[in-house]
């Protein structure tokens, strides 16, 4: 017979806890009680799971210190995780936290399942596990092909990154400008630097004293970490773009050996987690509408580099659903993992 799981959300109000109820839901992961937490400010609120309204529990420190599951999904924000995942893992939960909060640190697996994922086969009880930055999850199985293939030299990638990845205040600011900005109002940005409606802003998250912001660390350090890689050469532009959904990725890669594009485009179209759109004859490439709702990361542009005369040089076109994909499914996925369950 197979376990069923107490199971809990730490942020089920928000879009990636809503999505993860969800995808759990569709993927029938064997709950025996599942508990959504959120702020104090989500008082009396409910979310749905399996056609029931569930009722949201605040978190408090004095809630989080009696409370006890197996399995919770943190999707709060860092200075929730930093504050509660340990207290929840501390109780006997295994942790699977989407914040920044513990991703670096040398004694948490940091996991994208098609990657890694046999870092956390034999977890126990009291564990946090990472969930990397959406731009990352999507990045590193590509890495990965292309590096069992031919080897990795260095790495070059421009990301163009949704506005859902700043979570709800940045959608409805999008929706809002764009309202604005038709009626002939002033679109004033408030959650971004600048105005984001019909515009890019090459600035994501703080600015460190190097000239890099904290998104292009992130994807640095990340990337490092879960190929293995501590010295890979990566370098990373993260820009935000007007679209409410999807994020998409240029990738420059050089490599040790000459690549095959034939052979690279057969094996990503034998891996579950890519759909390949790649065919500039009949104008196939995948944009982020192509990625909505899809739990596989579309795939497209690949080429030679130096205008197709280098074949040591790839440059691929890298898109994925960041709240599908890039947050809630990866997690879920590494739930799965971890109880042994056959992925579908």
């Amino acid at each position: 017979m197979t376990k069923k799981w107490d199971v809990a959300i730490v942020g089920a109000t928000g879009a990636v806890g809503r999505e993860i109820l969800a995808i759990l839901e569709e993927r029938d992961f064997p709950i025996k009680k599942i508990s959504p937490y959120a702020s104090e400010r989500s008082f009396g609120a409910t979310v749905e799971f399996k056609n029931q309204e569930l009722l949201i529990t605040p978190l408090t420190e004095q809630v989080a210190e009696k409370a006890r599951h197996e399995l919770v999904f943190f999707c709060a924000g860092t200075p929730v995780s930093r504050l509660f995942a340990p207290i929840f893992a501390r109780n006997g939960a295994i942790v699977i936290d989407k914040s920044a909060a513990f991703r670096m640190d040398a004694d948490v697996p940091l996991v994208v399942p098609e990657v890694n994922g046999h870092l956390v086969k034999k977890l126990r009880a009291g564990h946090i596990v990472a969930n990397p930055n959406c731009s990352t999850i999507q990045l590193v199985p590509y890495l990965q092909v292309l590096d069992e293939l031919y080897g990795l030299r260095s790495v070059v990638v421009s990301t163009y990154q949704s506005v859902s990845g700043a979570g709800q205040e940045g959608i409805e600011e999008l929706r809002q400008q764009t309202a604005d900005i038709f009626a002939c109002r002033e679109a004033k940005p408030a959650v971004f630097t600048q105005r984001i409606a019909f515009n890019l802003i090459p600035h994501i998250d703080k600015f460190n004293a190097d000239g890099y912001t904290e998104e292009e660390k992130k994807l640095i350090n990340e990337t490092r970490k879960i190929l293995g890689k501590p010295d890979l050469d990566i370098d990373c532009t993260a820009v935000r773009v007007p679209v409410f959904y999807g994020h998409a990725e240029a990738v420059t890669a050089d490599l040790e050996r000459p690549a095959d594009l034939t052979q690279l485009r057969s094996a990503l179209e034998e891996r579950p987690e890519f759909a390949l759109m790649d065919d500039f004859e009949q104008l196939l490439y995948p944009t982020p509408a192509d990625a909505a709702g899809k739990d596989t990361i579309l795939v497209g542009r690949l080429r030679y580099g130096r205008s197709g005369t280098d074949r040591s040089r790839v440059d691929g076109w890298v898109v994925a659903d960041n709240i599908r994909k890039g947050a809630a499914l990866n997690g879920i996925q590494i739930a799965e993992v971890i109880i042994g369950k056959e992925r579908s």
